[in-house]
């Protein structure tokens, strides 16, 4: 749970500084009120890399917060009341943790709190788009349709990781095989042959001598090689929660060879996407781009946004800031200023959105045309080259004895 440093005064209008844990922000002012405490600032507190707990994977899987969404919304115009809609789906759904906050939103429900009020409690399972176009929905009384875009919104969103997904596992998997097999070789196989090279006193070729050395490192040096996984695991960790460290990741992920143009072309089909939504669902403009800002997942192009949200202050348009930017393409920030021209910027977002997500199924379709022989061309010149450095010194062996 978060932490808050704040600073406040009691009744009789002392100071108190002091620390203390809550679900949002919000939590934290009402927990101060009820210890008869006015909150003069408030501000969440930032973890030095010795606090950061190591986590694996997210709270609530995405597939599962889709199923909760489809069938929050289809609950919900069947006329089944919210609180229990949320009920049902607290028992229903797969997610642990997902069924525990259901079960304390629907808590709050009766007794009178708003639901985008509760579920913004509990910011780890509901991201601030939900919470936002929740809001949206009850401030124009359409909770309904707000509920079915929601559903559909991360439905889309789902569908593009899942595709990103696919393209990356192919080349994962291979990679992980052609490193256990070349570790096999090392390991097991050379050093047998090393034995009969060093017993005949043949001649060992340079290539030969690297990859034996190699295998003696592997064999004799193994508890250092798995100290250096170890460390480069705990470093990557510590690195991607670093603002520094996850915008160099970010940045490398999209300027890298080949994969980058799917990473931006998945990036800006769900930028398109979710602001499309906020705007359709009568969120503000500024509110929207930091909802965006905050679910975008990349600290490239969420630096972009912001930006944008600081030129629209100073009364810009959206579309001048982003043509600044190498992360958006000429098309996109052409069509979003023909939406702020008409209007109908929502409308062109869909179609933005839309274009970019069929786009990516397309390159990830290409990319594993592309992939497979690429793949295969490093793992055999891999095993090849151990292959070579054993049969080369027993080619001249046998030369020798004829």
């Amino acid at each position: 749970m978060p932490e808050y440093a704040y600073l406040a005064v009691d009744e009789r209008g002392k100071r108190q500084k002091g620390v203390l844990s809550a679900s949002s922000k919000g939590a934290a002012i009402a927990e101060l009120k009820k210890r008869g405490l006015a909150a003069k600032s408030i501000t969440e507190k930032e973890e030095s890399i010795w606090q950061m707990e190591i986590t694996i994977g997210k709270p609530v899987k995405m597939e599962d917060f889709v199923v909760f969404c489809r069938q929050f919304a289809t609950l919900f115009r069947a006329g089944v009341p919210i609180v229990d809609a949320i009920t049902i789906l607290s028992n229903q759904t797969d997610s642990k943790a997902l069924s525990r906050a259901l079960v304390q939103v629907a808590d709050k429900l009766r007794k009178g709190t708003a639901l985008s009020e509760a579920v913004a409690e509990f910011p780890k399972i509901f991201p601030p788009i939900f919470v936002n176009m929740v809001r949206a929905g009850e401030t124009g009384g359409n909770l309904d349709e707000v509920l079915d875009r929601l559903a559909r919104q991360f439905e889309k969103d789902h569908f593009t990781i899942e595709k990103v997904k696919s393209a990356m596992t192919y080349p994962i998997v291979v990679g992980i095989v052609a490193i256990l097999a070349v570790a096999f070789l090392l390991i097991k196989v050379v050093p047998q042959f090393t034995g009969m090279l060093t017993a005949a006193g043949a001649e060992v070729p340079a290539l030969t001598a690297w990859v034996v050395s190699l295998s003696n490192s592997l064999v004799d040096d193994w508890y250092v090689w798995l100290l250096g996984i170890l460390a480069l695991i705990l470093l990557w960790h510590v690195l991607i929660r670093l603002d520094k460290g996850r915008y160099a990741v970010d940045y490398v992920k999209l300027r890298m060879p080949i994969f980058g143009v799917l990473f931006r072309k998945a990036a800006i089909a769900r930028f398109t996407r979710t602001l499309g939504s906020l705007f359709h669902s009568s969120v503000p403009v500024l509110q929207a781009l930091t909802v965006v800002e905050k679910v975008i997942g990349n600290a490239v192009i969420a630096r972009v946004i912001n930006e944008s949200r600081e030129s629209l202050r100073q009364g810009q348009r959206l579309s001048d800031p982003l043509r600044k930017s190498w992360v958006f393409p000429p098309l996109v920030t052409q069509m979003i200023a023909i939406g702020e021209e008409t209007g109908a910027l929502d409308q062109m977002l869909a179609k933005i959105a839309d274009f970019y997500e069929a786009d990516v199924e397309n390159t990830v379709d290409q990319l594993k045309s592309l992939i497979e022989p690429l793949l295969l061309l490093v793992v055999a010149s891999m095993v090849g080259t151990i292959i070579a450095s054993i049969m080369m010194p027993m080619f001249k062996i046998y030369e020798t004895i004829h």
